[in-house]
């Protein structure tokens, strides 16, 4: 398999759940502003969206969007636990969380970096995602991970934006829950691996 990725942006996610899943797999970087591939490909003839991630498969076909991408890598090893089997209430709770992260927080950061977006916008942006953050904070307060006791592609993804908060300086003080878990992710050997294999250890998130 093929993992098309910027680095810092919202193909962080499949790529930490790559390295947690065990699969082999290659990682291939993007530049989105070209629409190359690091080989110099024509990344539009792979994904028609011109965005990452993609994830291509070994016999050509090429899965695109974060949700479907996770959900798929998740479901190739069952074992890893990263996302409850079909049927069980467990896997919509987490289907749920993947949602609200996709709509409530990962698509108004994409408004926010809009060239064109008026200031009174980018300032009514940045006050409802500091809202849904402070109840994120709430929400993980005594919890490990977002569905209890097992890590799972929905924390992959959180992390992943909650990293676009600290670049966006996005006012997180008081936030000591969601600290803590931040903290709690990067500190997986997964997440440590595929930070650095993107050249982020110590830099701050970007869309």
């Amino acid at each position: 398999m093929k993992l098309y990725f910027k680095a810092g942006a919202c193909s962080l996610s499949p790529h930490i759940v790559l390295r947690e899943s065990g699969l082999d797999f290659t990682a291939v970087s993007v530049d989105l502003t070209s629409k190359k591939t690091e080989q110099n490909q024509d990344y539009f003839a792979l994904n028609p969206k011109g965005k990452v991630p993609a994830l291509e498969l070994d016999d050509g076909t090429v899965l695109t969007e974060t949700v479907a991408i996770v959900q798929y890598i998740a479901d190739l090893k069952p074992d890893r636990r990263l996302l409850a089997p079909a049927g069980c209430v467990g896997r919509y709770q987490t289907l749920a969380w993947l949602n609200f992260i996709a709509t409530d927080l990962q698509a108004p950061f994409y408004l926010l970096y809009s060239e064109d977006i008026p200031d009174e916008c980018s300032l009514t942006i940045r006050n409802r995602l500091q809202k849904n953050f402070q109840w994120l904070n709430d929400e993980v307060n005594d919890r490990q991970w977002l569905m209890g006791q097992h890590f799972t592609v929905a924390d992959a993804c959180l992390f992943t934006v909650v990293r676009w908060a600290k670049a966006a300086k996005l006012t997180l003080t008081g936030m000591d829950a969601l600290a803590v878990w931040f903290e709690r992710v990067a500190e997986r050997p997964a997440v440590a691996a595929a930070l650095q294999a993107e050249g982020l250890e110590d830099v701050p998130g970007a869309h």
